[in-house]
């Protein structure tokens, strides 16, 4: 059985007098503050190394506070008649155009409704075991708000050859995955690479980040792509406000794409989590577009492109997705 994850807080001036619950839910904001309430009814919260099971206890400067969060329990997902939009399927693998919204497989605050829900619907039961009891089939991941292309294996073969492919990462040659993406500002360049170290972000459990030590190798190759003028859409002034580009993958790190715009200062258009401060700047796009973009609810990225060998007869298969309608109409709304 795996060891509860242990969370530490010591409590300053500025926390003194506050509930408990609250106060683990401000630092532990991955967490909600229900859940925590039913950890410390529980009994696995401790204050000053003593067992605490009020919520509402108050407290203290100086408290050592320490909560330990048991593992989750491994819960087989249920098939679930989900529609989806199957590009290609055989006896070892399907490609699917992932809609925006879909969580790839079950996890915290996402038990069903997910693809695996629907793919377990869709192929029976010929998916159990294949690659784990959580995420049966699945080989990589997009972001739930990320629309486009995935495959998944089918048994067990499929998944081994598959997976290997998505291990090297492309540098191979084996592998392509290609992506359209709306990010704000002009590109100054026609193309780039971006090349640094991800990881979990020190502050925000939720959030990657560039690190200067640590993390995981990611490179991301970008190329500016069409538009009015240098690649670019323009308000009414004649100044760029947001750019298309291709994104190439070399790695294929969480969140990779949006973090790595964001850090070149060309986070994706409706991407809050890594684009927040730019925000006010919608209020420079044209009147069309920024009713547009309040009603996108999510980044505007689009996973367009797929290659890969076919585990078994060794075929180069390539599948291209056309841009869905939201997409589609965000680009219009800023041309």
């Amino acid at each position: 059985m795996n060891d509860p994850e242990i969370r530490a807080l010591f409590i300053d001036e500025t926390q003194a007098g506050v509930r408990l619950d609250k106060v683990l839910a401000t630092e532990f904001d991955d967490i909600s503050r229900a859940r925590l309430q039913s950890l410390i009814a529980a009994l696995c919260v401790t204050v000053n190394g003593r067992t605490v099971d009020q919520a509402r206890y108050r407290v203290k400067i100086d408290d050592d506070i320490v909560v330990k969060i048991p593992p989750p329990e491994d819960a087989s997902p249920q098939p679930q008649e989900i529609a989806l939009d199957v590009y290609y399927e055989d006896e070892h693998l399907l490609v699917i155009n992932k809609a925006a919204g879909m969580v790839v497989h079950p996890a915290a605050g996402n038990h069903d409704g997910t693809l695996v829900n629907a793919l377990l619907h869709h192929c029976g039961d010929s998916l159990s075991g294949i690659g784990g009891v959580k995420r049966p089939g699945i080989v990589h991941r997009l972001d739930k708000d990320t629309t486009g292309l995935m495959v998944v294996a089918k048994n067990d073969a499929a998944h081994q050859a598959l997976s290997a492919q998505f291990a090297s990462h492309g540098r191979d040659g084996v592998l392509e995955r290609a992506y359209r993406a709306i990010v704000w500002g002009v590109m100054s360049r026609p193309s780039g690479t971006i090349e640094t170290q991800l990881g979990r972000h020190p502050y925000s459990r939720l959030k990657m980040a560039v690190l200067k030590e640590g993390g995981r190798h990611a490179i991301t190759h970008w190329v500016r792509k069409g538009g009015v003028r240098h690649g670019g859409f323009l308000d009414e002034s004649g100044k760029v406000v947001a750019s298309e580009v291709e994104c190439v993958l070399e790695t294929g790190r969480t969140h990779q794409i949006r973090v790595h715009m964001a850090h070149i200062g060309h986070p994706l258009l409706g991407d809050l989590v890594y684009g927040a401060g730019f925000k006010a700047s919608i209020a420079n796009l044209p009147a069309k577009a920024q009713k547009v973009l309040k009603n996108f609810e999510r980044q505007a990225l689009h996973a367009y492109k797929l290659g890969f060998e076919h585990p078994v007869s060794g075929e180069k298969m390539v599948f291209t997705a056309d841009l869905p309608d939201d997409l589609n109409a965000l680009i219009n709304s800023l041309k």
